[in-house]
């Protein structure tokens, strides 16, 4: 690996574990309304849940993907290789 790559990709992870801080204080009013319509006996919450997991679900399948496509053109590559 080049050590141009590396210091880059250390820059970016640096740079994300900066900038995901604050991030992290901008749900405690979701988390509140969610927990009192749990207690009250509403489902409003369990959509909540849903929708975050369904908007969690496609990046990964995107990355996943896109890994196996890399993957599957790179075992070819090798096979015309030797």
């Amino acid at each position: 690996m080049n050590s141009k790559f590396i210091y880059c990709l250390l820059l970016l992870l640096t740079a994300a574990l900066i900038i995901s801080n604050p991030a992290l204080a901008q749900c405690p009013m979701c988390k509140a309304s969610a927990e009192t319509s749990i207690k009250e006996g509403s489902t409003h919450a369990l959509g909540l849940n849903a929708g975050i997991l369904y908007l969690l679900l496609f990046p990964y399948l995107l990355c996943s993907v896109i890994f196996l496509l890399w993957y599957r053109n790179y075992r070819k590559s090798l096979k015309f290789e030797v």
